[in-house]
């Protein structure tokens, strides 16, 4: 394990500073397979806007479980930014305001954690 400041992503043994935006989802119980497939579209989509860096998007992994371990949510996404202004300029850009428009209907929470 890297010993490291928060603000360093550690890329094989480079470091660079990045803002990591981490958004997961429960999605509702009730939702169609094509609702579900609808808001995985329009998740996905949101690895065009220009700002990202990086994008990963996923399910839970199937890993042991363990206390800490929580494997609750539906999707989750983690966008890396190079500075405050490209995370800006992604939350205003059409493609996120439309995203959570529509997909705010389909979830029964998301819960977001920034970190830089």
């Amino acid at each position: 394990m890297h010993s490291c400041a928060c603000r360093a992503a550690w890329f094989g043994k480079r470091s660079v500073t990045m803002l990591s935006h981490n958004v997961f989802f429960w999605l509702k119980p009730d939702l169609t397979a094509e609702q579900r497939a609808e808001f995985v579209a329009a998740l996905s989509a949101l690895r065009d806007i220009p700002t990202l860096h990086t994008f990963l998007m996923g399910t839970p992994a199937d890993v042991a479980d363990r206390p800490v371990v929580d494997k609750s949510f539906d999707y989750s996404v983690t966008c890396l930014f190079e500075n405050m202004e490209d995370h800006d300029t992604y939350q205003a850009h059409p493609l996120h305001v439309a995203f959570l428009e529509q997909g705010k209907t389909k979830w029964v929470r998301a819960q977001v954690y920034d970190m830089d």
